[in-house]
């Protein structure tokens, strides 16, 4: 199975420069106005600001799966991106929830080391 998530922005320049320091990369592929991020084998986060996606701005909610949660907030940090409070659940596993610049959720999830 394959993912194309869209992540609904309202302007295209500012959330560019903005998911690029969220991955530490430009976009992987740019198709036609959509900006695409590769986030796995089949796996893809999709930026769109045309008018049609304008009522669905600020309404998304992902969480990704990582395993080096604090290198990845230090270099938010150094890009001056703030997130939510660092929470640990009862299973170990570390959550931290980022928005950007139109408010949509894009939540950190590292999984404790197994022994």
């Amino acid at each position: 199975m394959d993912l194309h998530s869209v992540v609904c922005v309202r302007d295209l320049e500012i959330s560019r420069k903005w998911y690029e320091a969220f991955f530490g990369r430009e976009a992987d592929e740019i198709i036609g106005e959509e900006l695409l991020w590769q986030v796995g084998v089949n796996a893809y986060l999709v930026i769109d600001d045309r008018p049609v996606r304008a009522a669905r701005v600020g309404g998304t909610m992902i969480t990704f799966g990582v395993t080096d949660l604090d290198d990845i907030l230090a270099r938010l940090a150094a890009h001056g991106i703030e997130h939510e409070p660092l929470e640990t659940y009862g299973n170990g596993v570390r959550h931290v929830e980022i928005l950007d610049p139109d408010g949509n959720s894009l939540s950190l999830a590292e999984a404790p080391p197994t022994s």
